[in-house]
């Protein structure tokens, strides 16, 4: 089991801290963004293969922005597969 931190860029939230145990999401905690939403994309992550929830949630908008909370998650985990892979 291995537990990242990913700094989000472009979006209310500051940090996402997330754990994998074989590619499987174990817990997804944001810190700041709107707290109901977050709260919610972390539960319907958790115990989903993590390559599966990037097919999910990759490339979601917030409003006109280019990018989400939950489309720096799919980054942030995208990032934690690769370096899983080394």
């Amino acid at each position: 089991m291995a537990t990242y931190t990913f700094t989000p860029r472009g979006v209310c939230s500051r940090k996402i801290d997330f754990t994998l145990e074989n590619g499987i999401i174990k817990d997804v905690r944001f810190t700041g963004g709107c707290s109901g939403n977050t709260q919610g994309v972390a539960a319907l992550c958790i115990g989903r293969p993590a390559a599966e929830v990037i097919g999910i949630i990759k490339g979601i908008r917030c409003g006109v922005k280019p990018t989400s909370c939950p489309d720096q998650l799919a980054n942030a985990l995208e990032q934690a597969l690769e370096q899983e892979k080394q």
